[in-house]
């Protein structure tokens, strides 16, 4: 099951959260009281979305803030690096 999981991690968050919503939606129940939360997590914070499942069963305490945080840094980090990345095509110069 570790490696099955780590497996759909690697393909990417999003299709973990499927795959992990499919096989397991009571998970999603207890987690999320209204479908547009996961629903926009998945979209926009798709890695912290994923940590919050894994942590939420024994409430949100000490150091399950530092994995939401990591996430966190992970989603913002995706989303700058693109950013950063395509930073010089908003001008139209070209080299």
């Amino acid at each position: 099951m570790c490696c099955w999981l780590t497996t759909l991690l690697l393909l990417g968050p999003r299709f973990a959260l499927l795959v992990w919503w499919v096989t397991s939606p009571q998970r999603f129940g207890l987690a999320f009281h209204a479908w547009i939360w996961p629903l926009l997590g998945g979209l926009f914070l798709p890695w912290t979305t994923l940590v919050y499942l894994l942590v939420f069963p024994g409430g949100v305490t000490g150091l399950d803030w530092l994995w939401l945080g990591l996430g966190l840094a992970v989603d913002l980090g995706a989303l700058g690096g693109s950013g950063y990345g395509n930073r010089d095509r908003l001008r139209g110069e070209y080299r």
